[in-house]
């Protein structure tokens, strides 16, 4: 069995944004937090800057049932 955690590790919140370039570096930094257990919240904002095309996925935390605290 997966225990999973109820609230995010290391005093991270809920609900976050992660905004940058549209790079390899970016792209390791959400693929982090997903690996931590977050969550992309549906499509990413995205503009283009005049060099670089800049995205913003938000990413939540899955609401975990208190009583289980486990994902099935």
């Amino acid at each position: 069995m997966l225990l999973l955690l109820s609230t995010p590790p290391d005093g991270l919140p809920v609900y976050r944004i992660l905004t940058g370039p549209d790079d390899a570096s970016f792209c390791q930094r959400v693929s982090e937090a997903t690996g931590l257990g977050y969550e992309v919240h549906e499509g990413p904002a995205v503009t283009f800057n005049g060099e670089s095309v800049i995205v913003a996925p938000a990413l939540v935390w899955p609401a975990r049932s208190r009583e289980s605290g486990l994902h099935q």
